[in-house]
């Protein structure tokens, strides 16, 4: 059972990235998926989740209207669209999934996690 990231790397600020978390080995069609993201000596945090359905949508603050998360089960991906990129958006991405009906914002209810990968935004 595996969920594997990509689609980071190194991008100029004002620039855009999209992430990709793909599903293996059994589907998340059912799960709620989020991602979270950990820079350098600081605390996993949230960014942004979406519910099994596509119906519910969450966002941190700091990504507010400018990420975008959504969804295609019949791939079994998540994306996560990244616009206007920060310097402060630097961080390793992790995306997760949990069983809940409602998407966690926090990261206890996620049981599954994918490998990150590294998103630099440079100023």
């Amino acid at each position: 059972v595996q969920l594997q990231a990509s689609g980071g790397g190194l991008v100029q600020a004002g620039g855009s990235l999209r992430l990709s978390c793909a599903a293996s080995g059994r589907t998340f069609s059912n799960y709620a998926m989020g991602w979270f993201r950990q820079a350098p000596g600081k605390e996993r945090e949230f960014v942004s989740t979406i519910s099994w359905n596509g119906g519910a949508t969450f966002y941190a603050d700091s990504v507010k209207g400018r990420f975008t998360i959504s969804r295609d089960s019949a791939k079994d991906t998540v994306y996560l669209q990244m616009n206007d990129l920060r310097p402060e958006d630097t961080a390793n991405y992790y995306c997760a999934a949990s069983p809940r009906r409602v998407p966690p914002i926090i990261l206890d209810p996620y049981e599954y996690w994918g490998q990150g990968t590294q998103v630099t935004v440079s100023s």
